[in-house]
């Protein structure tokens, strides 16, 4: 089943090719386009190198000047909460400048953020394994948190937008779907609305990220039971269908008490939801990721091991 983003388009869509060199109207700054990292309903992400440092970054192009700004604000907000509360842990750069780019006597609005090398969610656990979930998982929640306790709804939750490192790291990307508490739903992906599944309202509120974080653990692990429920008329379709794939995916099993509960609105907030999940992982029936030792190193070990062993047996022979 195509995923159909649900959005307001405007008529003019700006896309660049590789190489394109890109001058901010009032800051003056240089930005090589490198490639393109994808495309929301509201606009496009590049990756870029800055002329004067050579670093990379991410730069996002609108389709819509209020909207674009409307996100802006929001990275406004993330990283004063996180200057004030997590000042030396991480990068705080959520935004690097805002600007304006000229282009057949058009102003084109962007913004650069930080560029987090990373891959999405379902790739990422394509190549690295399921168990990653659980890691990632928690990052995931630990990120929600911070959004919530600004005042915002992610809303738009889909694997797309769920950039992992690969060591488990999780970064957020294309705010462009991300409401005011309260409010309505901006954008979102049919299979992760609760509306979709006839399960609840679109007001942005905090469960309605932990039902479309269940649904992502859901399509990760059970798509082709999520697909069939998906595919029936929008009026049979209903959280029953859900609860029942949770009941009944294998693979689900160990993650089923929490998603539940997220389907359900089971939690008071994020924060509880996130220490859940943690608890989750502290038990046998998860399986958390250990990382691999290289084979160089376990060669090298055995090596080590013979000359050690032949080492011994010629002190004590001669």
């Amino acid at each position: 089943m195509k995923e159909k983003d649900c959005s307001v388009t405007t008529l003019y869509k700006p896309s660049f090719p590789e190489g394109t060199l890109v001058i901010g109207r009032w800051n003056g700054r240089q930005y090589v386009i490198q490639k393109k990292l994808g495309q929301g309903a509201n606009g496009v992400v590049y990756l870029v190198q800055q002329v004067s440092s050579r670093r990379q970054y991410a730069l996002k192009m609108g389709f819509d000047t209020f909207d674009l700004q409307s996100e802006i604000n929001v990275l406004k907000a993330l990283q004063r909460q996180r200057h004030k509360h997590d000042a030396g842990e991480r990068d705080l750069s959520y935004l690097v400048e805002v600007d304006d780019y000229t282009q057949q006597d058009r102003e084109i609005p962007f913004y650069v953020m930080r560029y987090v090398k990373g891959e999405p969610l379902s790739a990422f656990l394509n190549r690295r394994g399921v168990q990653w979930l659980d890691l990632a998982g928690l990052n995931l929640l630990d990120q929600l948190v911070r959004l919530h306790k600004a005042g915002w709804v992610f809303g738009d939750l889909k694997p797309d937008n769920i950039l992992v490192s690969s060591y488990g790291e999780v970064e957020l990307i294309d705010y462009g779907g991300v409401s005011p508490i309260g409010r309505s739903v901006k954008q979102f992906t049919e299979w992760y609305d609760r509306g979709f599944w006839n399960a609840g309202t679109r007001v942005a509120e905090p469960s309605y990220d932990w039902f479309s974080f269940s649904v992502v653990c859901i399509h990760m692990l059970a798509e082709s039971e999520l697909k069939k429920a998906a595919l029936q008329l929008p009026q049979m379709r209903s959280l029953a269908d859900l609860n029942q794939i949770v009941d009944q995916a294998p693979r689900l099993r160990p993650y089923a008490k929490w998603l539940k509960r997220a389907l359900n609105i089971g939690f008071s907030d994020t924060e509880e939801a996130c220490r859940t999940w943690r608890l989750l992982l502290s038990r046998s029936s998860v399986r958390r990721p250990v990382r691999s030792t290289p084979g160089w190193l376990k060669g090298a070990f055995a090596l080590s091991v013979f000359l050690l062993v032949c080492a011994i047996y010629l002190t004590f022979r001669f």
